[in-house]
């Protein structure tokens, strides 16, 4: 337990490392921003506690609030979606599974970890930048970047189970 909670440590640094420092700074079209730290709250194992996936992702969100100067944007999204996630991941899992299965790509197999990522990640853009914009005046820009910011995020996090695996 204490190698996972280490293993778990570690990436939450590199993810909020990576996004202050790179993902953060990309802006597609001025609209389509990579939001790979999402990916930290929806890797938690079956077994995991739900409290801790629930504080994990209050400071995840937290630092990304700090480095990114988006005051309590992140920690209310990512606060929602460790909420859901364990509830959600036990919808995609038989109960005869193991108890420290972990969600994946080839751990759940392709379509059932689609089925998985793709709303958690739509709804972690949905609320991100409604509670960004805080209006609905430029309706065309909010739908642009939750599509695009959604888009990007799922091809980062399929692209990088993909290489997790090899």
């Amino acid at each position: 337990m204490t190698q996972d909670i280490l293993k778990r440590a570690i990436w939450f640094v590199i993810l909020v490392v990576a996004q202050a420092l790179v993902l953060g700074r990309i802006h597609l079209f001025n609209c389509a921003t990579p939001l790979f730290y999402v990916y930290f709250v929806t890797m938690f194992p079956r077994s995991y506690p739900k409290w801790s996936i629930l504080l994990a992702g209050f400071f995840m969100g937290l630092f990304i609030d700090i480095f990114s100067n988006t005051p309590g944007v992140a920690s209310a999204s990512l606060t929602l979606i460790a909420a859901i996630q364990p509830y959600y991941f036990q919808l995609f899992i038989p109960n005869e599974s193991p108890e420290n299965m972990e969600p994946g790509l080839y751990t759940m197999g392709p379509t059932r970890y689609y089925y998985y990522v793709i709303p958690l990640v739509l709804l972690y853009c949905l609320v991100f930048f409604t509670l960004e914009l805080f209006n609905f005046f430029n309706l065309l820009e909010w739908v642009k970047c939750v599509c695009g910011s959604t888009l990007i995020t799922l091809v980062m996090i399929y692209a990088f189970e993909i290489a997790k695996r090899k």
